[in-house]
């Protein structure tokens, strides 16, 4: 792994973790301190989380880890909702063997990991989350989709809402990925993008809170 690469991966996990506040600043000396490596792989990993939406990082500002408010979450999940349903769609017709049995794998794994308290593995289930999502979208095979999806805030951020669930909330989103799988190997195209689109809106759901106030 190269070591902008193991930057990029080490400060992600401590901003997913809460090591770094939504707010905090980022100084390079500081932050390649930290990892024991020079300002300039901390420069590249800034950059990377940037476009991650992890970081906000300018030149002339530094960086700073990201502060995101509900109106833009909100925008965020509607926007992810529409993009990755309709790759569910679109990947029952077109999925391998291989990759139903790497999707499985991974879906396996991050339950396995929720299980033992997702709270201590939030960096692991970020990095196997990331696998699960980004192969549907490759197996969907739409330029359309993938180009779209370069500009919107990359998944970690949605990770992040691990923090606020509840552990009934941490199990049904483990178990979403495997039922997504069944939906797949099934054939069955509205039932993969029904599944993610439950995944999708049950996080947001824990992270910002009921759509409207209950009634007393």
């Amino acid at each position: 792994m190269a070591q902008f690469e193991d930057a990029v991966e080490r400060l992600r996990g401590w901003i997913l973790d809460g090591t770094y506040q939504p707010g905090a600043k980022l100084g390079a000396a500081e932050v390649a301190t930290a990892l024991g490596m020079s300002r300039t792989p901390v420069r590249e990993a800034f950059r990377i989380l940037s476009m991650e939406g992890l970081i906000d990082f300018s030149s002339n500002r530094g960086a700073r880890v990201a502060i995101w408010d509900d109106r833009e979450l909100d925008s965020v999940f509607e926007t992810r909702i529409a993009l990755e349903g309709t790759a569910c769609r679109l990947a029952a017709d077109r999925i391998r063997v291989a990759e139903l049995h790497r999707l499985e794998q991974l879906g396996t794994e991050i339950l396995a990991l929720t299980e033992k308290g997702p709270t201590n593995q939030l960096a692991e289930i970020h990095t196997l989350n990331g696998e699960f999502h980004s192969l549907i979208m490759a197996v969907a095979e739409s330029e359309t989709l993938s180009t779209a999806m370069s500009g919107v805030v990359h998944a970690s951020i949605l990770t992040r809402t691990r923090e606020s669930y509840d552990e009934h909330a941490q199990r049904r989103s483990a178990e979403h990925h495997l039922e997504i799988v069944a939906a797949l190997r099934a054939g069955d195209g509205r039932w993969a993008e029904a599944v993610m689109t439950s995944h999708l809106l049950a996080a947001r759901a824990s992270l910002l809170g009921p759509r409207r106030t209950p009634e007393p």
